[in-house]
């Protein structure tokens, strides 16, 4: 009895991470019908995520670009989840346009490919970096990390990975020999 009177109540509950998931699929269709329709960003964040993001992760062998996975989407969602990014996030957005329109008098995604990619190159490698680009450096560095959280935690990247989650293992034979090799291990 007592479980029947919990069971209303647990499925009232939802885990944070298929609550992402769910609204990241639900976006990912409503863009596949072209309805998709950002709630925290405006139209040219908007556009210049979808870029940012597909330089970050492109499509390759392997698997599609971040924008195939729903990473733009996700965002989206984090940020009205989180309010406390949505600065860091648009400022450094807002930083990219600056510095695309201080070097080239257009904005990010107005740029040609090689303008994009000599910008980010002075703002990716954190190590070879001008301290004059460390605003763009910590923006950049948090974006990559916040362009992979999404797009490895989609059903995509998960795949990419090839993780198969917990699954039953009818008779454990230890670490294969190709692994203890890998480690230098001995064995056997």
């Amino acid at each position: 009895m007592r479980l029947l009177a919990i069971a209303p109540l647990a499925t009232a509950f939802r885990w944070a991470p298929e609550s992402v998931h769910d609204a990241v699929a639900l976006a990912r269709e409503a863009r596949a019908r072209g309805a998709y329709d950002p709630k925290n960003f405006a139209a040219h964040e908007w556009e210049t995520v979808r870029v940012l993001v597909d330089l970050i992760l492109p499509k390759d062998e392997r698997s599609g670009s971040a924008t195939d996975a729903g990473v733009p989407e996700f965002m989206d969602f984090m940020l009205g989840d989180d309010t406390d990014l949505q600065t860091p996030v648009r400022g450094g957005l807002a930083w990219l346009d600056h510095e695309c329109d201080d070097r080239y008098a257009k904005t990010f995604i107005a740029c040609t490919d090689a303008e994009r990619a000599a910008v980010l190159d002075d703002i990716a490698w954190p190590k070879k970096a001008s301290p004059k680009y460390s605003a763009g450096v910590a923006f950049f560095n948090s974006f990559r990390d916040f362009t992979a959280s999404g797009f490895f935690s989609s059903r995509m990247g998960i795949a990419d990975l090839g993780y198969i989650g917990n699954t039953f293992v009818a008779e454990w034979k230890g670490c294969p020999p190709e692994a203890l090799t890998k480690l230098g291990v001995r064995y056997g």
